[in-house]
C-alpha cells in the first residue's frame, strides 16, 4: 500500500497482521436447496442422460444441460464387425490427396441385400481413381523406405514429388515403378541421405538406365515449377495454403556423404569415420580421383583411413559393401597415396592418424 506524504511529515507505522494457526476452509453451508420443498438436506438426483439436476421429492428441475465430467467411451465402430473402438472420429484429411475427403459412408446395417446394394452403389459413386492410384503409390513408397531404414522425412518428400508428378500430367505412359524410384532417389539427395542408382535398383528392381531417365525428367519438372511459382502461395488441399518450396538441382553423389554409411556397415569407429570424411573432402578440394565413380573414391578413402588408424579393413571387405571391385579400390588408393601429404590434415593426425601405417602401393 502506498501513501502520499507532505514535506516533513512522518509516515505512520503500518499495522501488522498477526498470523493465525487456522487454515482456510471451504464454506460448506452454501448448498442447493429445492425452492419448492425447501428440505434440508435436499434430496437431489442427477439424470445422466438429460444432464439435469432434479428434486426427487417434487420433481422440480433445478439445473439443465449440465456438463458431464466423466470419461466417455462410446463406440462408433460398426456393430457387425465386433469391434470395441473408442475413437469418435475418422482419419484426418491427407493433404496429398484430392477432394475434401469428408464423404459419409452407408453402413451395412442389418446385413440385408438392400443395405449391401446401397453400400456398393455409394462406394462406386465415391470412388476416386486418382486418389486410389495415389494411395497405392504412397503405400509402396513407405514400404520401400521402411525396408531400407530410410527416415520418414525421405518418404514424405518422395510422396510430395510423386504428387507433383501426377498433377503435372507429363509422365503419362511412364511406369509407376520408375516414377517411384526417381522420386525416392531425389528425396534421398535433397534430405542428405544419398543413395546410388545401384542401391535404388536393389530397392525397387527398376533398371539403372530407367531410373536415370526418370530422374532427369523429374528434375526438369521441379526446376520448372520453382521458376514459375517462386514465392507464390500454393493450395495444398482442403483449404490449406503453403508457400511454394524452392527446388535446388541435385549434383552427383558426394563421396564424403557415402563414407559415413559405409564405415558404419564395416564396423569402423567414430575416429576412423571422421578421418575418412576428411580425406574425401580433401580429395574433392584438390581434384584427386577426378572422373572416377564416387563409390570407388569413397571406398579408397575408407581403405586409407583404416590403415592410418590401424583399424584395417581389406579392399575385398570394403568392395563387398561399396559394390565395386577390390582392384578398383587398389588403383584409386595409388592416386591417394601420391597426394597423402595434402590429404592427411593436422586434424586427422589429432584424431590418431599415423602416416607410417600406410602401405606403399605396388606398381
Amino acid at each position: 500500500m502506498s501513501y502520499t506524504l507532505s514535506p516533513g511529515a512522518i509516515p505512520d507505522v503500518e499495522p501488522q497482521i498477526e498470523p493465525t494457526d487456522e487454515e482456510w476452509r471451504q464454506n460448506l453451508s452454501v448448498r442447493m436447496v429445492c425452492p419448492d420443498c425447501k428440505e434440508d438436506p435436499p434430496n437431489l438426483v442427477e439424470d445422466p442422460q438429460a444432464a439435469d439436476v432434479i428434486c426427487e421429492d417434487c420433481g422440480m428441475v433445478l439445473s439443465q444441460r449440465g456438463i458431464d465430467q466423466r470419461a466417455e467411451w462410446r463406440t462408433f465402430a460398426n456393430d457387425d464387425q465386433g469391434n470395441d473402438d473408442p475413437s469418435r472420429v475418422g482419419d484426418g484429411p491427407n493433404l496429398l490427396l484430392n477432394g475434401s475427403q469428408l464423404q459419409t459412408n452407408i453402413a451395412f446395417g442389418d446385413g440385408s441385400l438392400r443395405s449391401k446394394e446401397l453400400h456398393r452403389a455409394q462406394s462406386k459413386s465415391n470412388a476416386d481413381k486418382g486418389n486410389k492410384n495415389l494411395l497405392q503409390a504412397f503405400k509402396q513408397i513407405g514400404a520401400y523406405c521402411d525396408s531400407y531404414d530410410l527416415p520418414n522425412v525421405v518418404a514424405d518428400a518422395a510422396k510430395h514429388i510423386f504428387k507433383d508428378a501426377e498433377d503435372s500430367k507429363n509422365f503419362k505412359g511412364k511406369s509407376t515403378e520408375a516414377i517411384i524410384a526417381g522420386c525416392i532417389f531425389i528425396a534421398c539427395r535433397r534430405n542428405k541421405f544419398p543413395r546410388t542408382f545401384r542401391e535404388i535398383y536393389a530397392m525397387t528392381h527398376v533398371s539403372k538406365k530407367e531410373i536415370g531417365r526418370t530422374f532427369k525428367l523429374l528434375e526438369q519438372m521441379l526446376a520448372g515449377q520453382e521458376k514459375n511459382n517462386a514465392g507464390k502461395a500454393k493450395v495444398m488441399g482442403n483449404g490449406v495454403v503453403g508457400m511454394q518450396e524452392g527446388y535446388r538441382s541435385t549434383v552427383s553423389t558426394n563421396p564424403e556423404d557415402v563414407c559415413g554409411r559405409y564405415c558404419t556397415q564395416l564396423g569402423l569407429d567414430f575416429k576412423t569415420t571422421e578421418v575418412a570424411k576428411d580425406i574425401a573432402a580433401g580429395m574433392v578440394r584438390i581434384g584427386a580421383l577426378a572422373g572416377r565413380s564416387p563409390l570407388s573414391a569413397a571406398a579408397a578413402c575408407i581403405y586409407m583411413a583404416s590403415l592410418l588408424q590401424n583399424n584395417i579393413r581389406s579392399p575385398k571387405a570394403i568392395a563387398e559393401i561399396a559394390g565395386v571391385s577390390d582392384s578398383t579400390i587398389r588403383n584409386a588408393y595409388k592416386d591417394l597415396y601420391n597426394d597423402k601429404d595434402i590429404l592427411i590434415t593436422p586434424k586427422s593426425i589429432e584424431r590418431g592418424a599415423d602416416v607410417s601405417k600406410l602401405v606403399k602401393p605396388t606398381t
